[in-house]
């Protein structure tokens, strides 16, 4: 098992929109330490596209997106690394 890494935090946000999903995404990587697994559970559409492409931009790594209808149609699985933020410029 040595691929095997588990997740340092879960987050259900398929009751949540834009951008309050992004939003506890980064309060729930702030938690975790770098190089960390955060999972989340998020609905298709705006926060499917939305809060992968915005960790990425924020320098963190989406290691999996896929489906998971076994949670309700719909649903998606995301697992982010947590990465290091870019520096903001002086």
């Amino acid at each position: 098992m040595s691929g095997l890494r588990l997740a340092a935090a879960r987050l259900d946000l398929r009751a949540d929109t834009c951008p309050i999903t992004w939003v506890k995404t980064r309060m729930a990587l702030e938690k975790v330490q770098e190089g960390e697994l955060l999972v989340l559970l998020l609905r298709e559409g705006e926060p499917l596209r939305n809060v992968p492409a915005t960790a990425v931009e924020e320098g963190h790594r989406v290691v999996s997106r896929q489906p998971r209808e076994e949670q309700g149609a719909g649903t998606w699985e995301v697992v982010l690394e947590k990465g290091t933020p870019p520096q903001a410029l002086p």
